[in-house]
């Protein structure tokens, strides 16, 4: 099977798979806590690593008709969120590339800080 490669986006605050606690972001990269995912409060990133993303699929939301991509995690291959491709309204084209992180499939945890 080969080795997994996994990046580290560094910060104070990160944010990691609840399931096998590697790495997806860092608080830098939050964008916002305000979402709602299939398991609940869900968060808005600008960067994530260390995903596996699946195919492109239309999905009807609260904001809209959106193009998007289911993803997970790289080391255990849970489902945590998905990453939009494409909004279909114009006010939802901010959300195009970023990824939404389901709050109860990831836990945050003090990084270290930088010299």
């Amino acid at each position: 099977m080969g080795k997994i490669f996994l990046e580290h986006p560094g910060g104070t605050r990160l944010f990691s798979c609840a399931k096998c606690s590697t790495v997806l972001s860092n608080r830098e990269y939050l964008v916002s806590t305000r979402f709602n995912g299939a398991t609940g409060r869900a968060f808005l990133f600008k960067k994530v690593v260390n995903l596996v993303v699946s195919g492109k699929s239309e999905r009807m939301m609260l904001t809209g008709r959106h193009i998007v991509r289911d993803v997970s995690c790289k080391t255990c291959k849970n489902r945590l969120g998905w990453m939009y491709e494409y909004a279909m309204v114009e006010g939802q084209r901010y959300k195009e590339g970023q990824v939404i992180l389901e709050k109860q499939l990831i836990v945050d945890s003090t990084g270290i800080e930088e010299i």
